[in-house]
């Protein structure tokens, strides 16, 4: 595939609002994870909240009062930091606003502004006034959020593959720009907190409840978190290169991983061909390693046997939580400033590691040049999605 330039990116999530603060968070192993503290109802779990979504100096403009919600709120905190949104609008005068496709991933969407409107219910059984907007509860709601916030026109689309949503996001704005439909693409991706999906995932008893521990002999569930991330990719540029994709389906059970990850490496293996990369040019993988059993087992056997010992991984959830629908860009962003500054995050809060694992696994942080990063993300019903990142066009 023609690689793609990461010319802006952006991250909002509980290890930093915004790349510096979230780096820093890494370098000092400073965790976002906190006692839950969201639902009304005592959930015993820890959670990667994004402080003072619900200020109203955190409400999104004037002009876009309809939109407001939590979820949207999260977006455009993720619009607006690191210049992103500068950058969206000066990328929309060089292309034209009809030239720019905006594909963004999420799996949960506005759904807390539902809630609250159940919550919240009138004497007549409506909803009340603010959260009347159809759109608000539509899985569609982010994009059409952020496609009104850029002023763009062009292919506007919503990827919903539960945890691996907002790293397809990039395979599917390859293909876009390769077919010419489009000279440029804002990709991304934005899930926030609520309840429907902390007391579901709850109720499948995968919540942890202490701050995760991917990787770890005694790991015992999740944490989930939420996050915004915005990348806007060009044919051309200074930045991160996108250099391959692979995307596969494990068609193996409708949440748990396939037993020889045969999805996982169809996915590895067709994001390293498409770039022509072999497994020990490898320098850094950002894993999926959600510290749920039997994710963080198979995915730990997949890289011992595909990688040499040179090459390091780690999961940074220990940092984030799981951020379900925005893992995916938040971990391409992790993978990004490894690519920049050199830093292989290790993975926080685990002190030992599952015999499962090899020589690859970082407990501790690691510092060296970084020429290619690898960023997991294996969603519920074995949906897959690895992506191929370079400091340098190849």
């Amino acid at each position: 595939m023609p690689p793609l330039c990461i010319t802006a990116y952006s991250a909002v999530c509980a290890a930093g609002d915004g790349r510096a603060q979230l780096l820093a968070a890494l370098r000092g192993r400073r965790s976002g994870l906190r006692c839950n503290d969201f639902t009304g109802t005592p959930l015993p779990t820890w959670i990667g909240r994004v402080a003072g979504l619900e200020a109203p100096a955190r409400a999104v403009p004037a002009r876009l009062a309809a939109w407001d919600c939590r979820n949207n709120r999260l977006a455009w905190a993720g619009l607006t930091a690191d210049g992103f949104l500068a950058r969206a609008l000066a990328a929309r005068e060089r292309h034209g606003a009809g030239r720019i496709a905006l594909v963004l991933g999420t799996s949960t969407s506005s759904i807390g502004a539902s809630e609250e409107a159940y919550r919240r219910l009138q004497p007549d059984g409506s909803y009340p006034p603010e959260l009347r907007n159809p759109v608000l509860h539509m899985p569609h709601s982010l994009g059409d959020f952020v496609q009104r916030a850029l002023g763009l026109e062009g292919i506007c689309h919503t990827v919903a593959t539960a945890c691996s949503s907002s790293a397809k996001v990039f395979a599917y704005a390859e293909r876009l720009l390769r077919a010419g439909l489009c000279d440029a693409a804002v990709v991304g991706g934005v899930d926030s907190l609520c309840d429907s999906v902390l007391f579901g995932f709850n109720s499948l008893e995968l919540l942890s409840r202490c701050a995760c521990r991917p990787f770890a002999p005694d790991r015992d569930g999740i944490s989930l978190g939420e996050a915004a991330g915005f990348a806007l990719l060009e044919r051309s540029g200074r930045g991160p290169w996108l250099l391959g994709h692979g995307e596969s389906s494990d068609a193996h059970h409708m949440s748990a991983p396939h037993p020889q990850a045969a999805g996982a490496r169809r996915a590895v293996a067709a994001a390293l061909d498409g770039a022509g990369i072999a497994p020990g040019q490898v320098d850094y993988i950002n894993l999926h390693g959600t510290a749920s059993r039997k994710n963080d087992e198979v995915e730990a056997r997949l890289v011992a046997e595909l990688f040499p010992a040179r090459t390091r991984a780690s999961s940074t959830k220990g940092w984030t939580g799981h951020a379900l629908g925005a893992a995916g860009i938040i971990e391409a962003v992790i993978s990004f400033l490894a690519l920049e500054e050199g830093l292989m995050p290790g993975t926080l809060n685990s002190r030992s590691l599952d015999e499962a694992c090899g020589p690859q696994l970082l407990l501790e942080n690691a510092h060296g040049p970084v020429r290619f990063a690898l960023s997991h993300s294996f969603g519920f019903g074995g949906s897959n999605c690895v992506l191929l990142f370079g400091a340098e066009r190849t």
